[in-house]
């Protein structure tokens, strides 16, 4: 399940290229702090997918 939605998640970075970490967890029904965990992975494995917090703060590729 994991590696799944992690496949999601860059899926739909490609496609939006901004999501916010919030949305993705809802999106997926986890925690924000797996979403996270999650992009770190990501960014592990040679994917980079940028940051930014605060308020309108998102994830993009």
């Amino acid at each position: 399940m994991k590696l799944e939605r992690m496949i999601a998640i860059i899926m739909l970075l490609l496609q939006r290229e901004k999501m916010s970490g919030r949305e993705l967890a809802e999106l997926f029904e986890v925690s924000l702090r797996t979403i996270y965990r999650d992009i770190e992975t990501i960014n592990q494995a040679g994917i980079p997918i940028v940051t930014s917090s605060g308020v309108g703060g998102a994830l993009g590729s």
